[in-house]
């Protein structure tokens, strides 16, 4: 499966590196959005340092803050902001970026249930929205990773239940032409696309 997913991103990756390798002093960046404003037509990111579809690293400080093109017919669907970077089932944690410090927060949980290879067309996930949280007599989250095929229902501290639910929703991954620094004149929603299903 992570096979099949690697040679679905190179088929978007190897034009876009082409075309993008083609004009004189382009940059691309690529990572997950943590904010978006839509009236300024704002995005924010944290970029992925190793751009690996199958293993990626959100941990580029300080959050990169781009205006989408001027140009419609090079954006792609509009963002969607979440908080969440990173879910490691392994070691118990959930990895936050947090708006107030500018910085990553981790927090711990207790493993309720944990369901691996789950596909998006599995029963349980397809049509529900993630994350589900119940702030009643369970004090629950339950996350769904695209990327990792990862069901996961985990509770935290109760000082982390009254966040908002974008807390422990993951962005989109985005990937960004640009030639001046925060001016982005190709905007790509890889979330968003056929060929890239990753959260």
């Amino acid at each position: 499966m992570l096979k099949k997913r690697y040679w679905k991103f190179l088929l978007v990756t190897l034009p876009l590196a082409a075309l993008f390798g083609c004009v004189e002093d382009g940059k691309v960046d690529q990572g997950r959005v943590v904010a978006f404003d839509a009236q300024k037509r704002l995005v924010t990111i944290i970029r992925d340092v190793k751009m690996d579809p199958i293993n990626p690293q959100y941990t580029h400080l300080p959050p990169l803050v781009y205006t989408l093109p001027e140009d419609p017919a090079e954006t792609g669907p509009l963002p969607r902001a979440g908080r969440r970077l990173k879910l490691d089932a392994d070691n118990n944690q959930i990895v936050l970026f947090d708006a107030a410090t500018q910085n990553f927060k981790r927090v711990d949980f207790t493993p309720v249930e944990k369901i691996m290879n789950v596909s998006p067309d599995d029963a349980r996930v397809k049509g529900k929205k993630f994350p589900i949280i119940d702030r009643g007599n369970k004090k629950t989250i339950t996350i769904y990773s695209t990327r990792q095929r990862i069901l996961e229902t985990v509770q935290v501290g109760e000082e982390y239940l009254g966040l908002p639910d974008s807390t422990w929703e993951a962005g989109d991954e985005v990937r960004i032409y640009y030639k001046q620094e925060g001016k982005s004149l190709r905007f790509m929603n890889l979330t968003q696309t056929d060929l890239f299903k990753g959260k």
